[in-house]
């Protein structure tokens, strides 16, 4: 159910930073929706062997670079996502900038459920 709700207020902070930020847009709310799952889906496969593949720059850069590998999912999520725009590279480290503060908070709001 955690996952689900997440997935949920993702999409909703997807839709409103596609509207609110320039050079980033959405189609609708189930692009939306999509869009969330996509980038949980890309954070969860292609994040792990960037980071990997960048340590040496990330650790030189004290974790700032991890701004660019953030950026870089976004813009491939705007690849591959139809009806899911990212216009250039600032508007997507801007964009995961929020998104990752926002998801940050979301994250701590929802209870966590008890183990059975």
């Amino acid at each position: 159910m955690r996952a689900f709700t997440n997935i949920l207020l993702g999409a909703l902070v997807v839709f409103v930073l596609a509207y609110i930020l320039p050079g980033v847009s959405v189609e609708g709310f189930l692009t939306a929706v999509i869009v969330a799952m996509v980038l949980g889906l890309l954070n969860y496969v292609v994040k792990p062997l960037l980071v990997l593949l960048t340590l040496p720059i990330t650790i030189f850069s004290l974790g700032l670079f991890l701004l660019v590998i953030n950026a870089v999912i976004i813009l491939l999520a705007g690849k591959i996502v139809p009806g899911f725009y990212v216009d250039g590279f600032w508007a997507a480290v801007l964009f995961s900038l929020i998104l990752s503060i926002a998801n940050s908070w979301i994250n701590t709001q929802i209870p966590k459920s008890p183990l059975i």
